[in-house]
């Protein structure tokens, strides 16, 4: 044998694992198994089964089931698990088992080789890191520890800020009214402090859609072990599990209320899978808007001017793109090809256990993340830094011939239409073609069509 290799041994006989490496037999061979996309599980994931077999571990060992000197030894190795472990000795594939069952051995036998290393205790991957758990409690458990955390130290904190960088920014800009836009064709105005308040709208009830899942994510399978009924886990196991796990993340965990259900199905994760996809769709609109308002800059809208972030062309010299809306555009896409994913994934528990865990744990932390980055590029570098082209917005307005609406109840539709389509063929500002075509006067119409009262709604002309 090379030094370069040592033999561990499973149920299914001997294999070759690496003089370095802190997995073992089980871990191993998912690695020989499963060579299909060189992607791991998410650390955020490999994080949260670490707190899973910490809490364990002292829950087992409260219940009498586990010596304190073996739960101390592998609460400690939980806690010593660094940033190079997780790099080097969590190498299972994405596309594994589907019940994630390469990635709990995984976990259980670097636990085992730590404890060994560092202490000489004797510790069973299976007996003692796995007591009182299965796979297939541990991975749907391990699927809303992670979202759930991810959510709130990472994204959510990313929507607030977004929220709050679209509020400053509206409340800069009311005064600049412009064209509105239904169908990508003139409407009537606006100003743009309300059109970016519908952003912000959007970005909040995102944030409420998301927050509405936490409870739901908060239960976990935990205690069920392998189909639901709690067979070897002792029957105050999951209830003191949760407080453990609550006790060590600061928020509040607790068991499922159907072990059967948190096993055998993923619809929480789906549900929340479908909010982020909510949010994908409101910062793709939200992203698209910028590069319309921003196209040009003389043979576009040209109303507003981003932030000029890197050249956009490797042969048009001067060109600057909206590198930062595409880039969140992108970001939306893969999201909501992600819900797809997860949907697909979601509806695959067969009886009493879902078969495609490790997918929806990726492509869930994978969405969170990737909004997260999104919502604050997205609120730096293009909401708070836009600058408005106060010129080319109110040239536009002055020729709009859809201004005319405000005709309607003086008038009537079929006068101010007219009107319009004279001031659109002619090329004339509205107000020089009613002033021709009826007998209102200058000053009378000036006050009809004011676009900054227009903007406020109500009755044109109506104080």
């Amino acid at each position: 044998m090379s030094d370069e290799f040592r033999t561990e041994t499973d149920s299914l006989g001997e294999v070759r694992v690496p003089a370095g490496a802190l997995y073992g037999a089980q871990t191993q061979r998912a690695v020989d198994n499963f060579p299909v996309s060189g992607q791991p599980l998410p650390v955020e994931f490999i994080r949260a089964v670490l707190m899973i077999k910490k809490a364990a571990a002292q829950a087992n060992c409260e219940l009498g089931l586990l010596d304190q000197e073996r739960a101390e030894a592998i609460i400690g190795a939980c806690d010593a698990v660094g940033d190079d472990e997780l790099a080097a000795h969590f190498p299972v594939d994405i596309y594994q088992t589907g019940s994630g069952t390469s990635t709990n051995m995984n976990v259980n036998e670097v636990l085992a080789r730590i404890v060994a290393r560092d202490s000489g205790i004797e510790v069973s991957p299976n007996d003692h890191v796995n007591m009182s758990q299965s796979s297939n409690d541990v991975i749907p458990s391990a699927i809303h520890v992670s979202a759930l955390l991810a959510v709130r130290d990472q994204l959510l904190p990313a929507l607030r800020h977004l929220h709050s960088v679209m509020d400053e920014k509206a409340a800069g800009l009311a005064d600049v009214v412009k064209t509105g836009r239904t169908h990508l064709m003139d409407a009537v105005p606006i100003t743009m402090e309300q059109e970016v308040s519908a952003w912000a709208m959007q970005v909040e009830h995102s944030r409420e859609r998301i927050r509405s899942t936490l409870p739901r994510l908060a239960q976990l399978a935990q205690g069920g072990t392998a189909v639901g009924t709690g067979l070897n886990a002792h029957p105050d196991f999951a209830e003191l599990f949760a407080q453990k796990l609550s006790a060590n993340t600061t928020q509040q965990f607790r068991p499922a209320e159907n072990a059967f259900a948190a096993i055998s199905s993923q619809d929480t994760a789906v549900e929340l899978s479908g909010q982020l996809k909510v949010l994908a769709v409101a910062l793709m609109k939200v992203a698209n808007d910028l590069r319309w308002m921003n196209s040009g800059p003389l043979a576009g809208f040209g109303e507003i001017e981003l932030q000029a972030l890197q050249p956009g062309s490797s042969i048009m010299p001067g060109k600057v793109n909206p590198v930062i809306a595409e880039a969140v555009a992108m970001v939306s896409a893969r999201v909501i090809g992600n819900d797809a994913t997860i949907t697909v994934a979601g509806q695959s528990g067969n009886f009493q256990l879902n078969v495609m865990l490790p997918l929806v744990a990726a492509s869930l932390l994978e969405s969170i993340r990737l909004l997260t980055g999104a919502s604050q590029v997205l609120a730096d570098k293009a909401i708070a830094t836009f600058t408005v082209n106060r010129e080319n917005i109110e040239h536009a307005l002055a020729r709009n011939p859809i201004l005319v609406t405000a005709l309607n109840p003086v008038i009537g539709y079929g006068k101010a239409a007219e009107i319009a389509k004279r001031a659109y063929r002619e090329g004339r500002p509205v107000l020089e073609v009613a002033t021709e075509m009826t007998e209102l006067g200058e000053q009378e119409l000036k006050r009809l069509l004011d676009p900054a009262k227009l903007a406020r709604g109500g009755v044109p002309g109506g104080e």
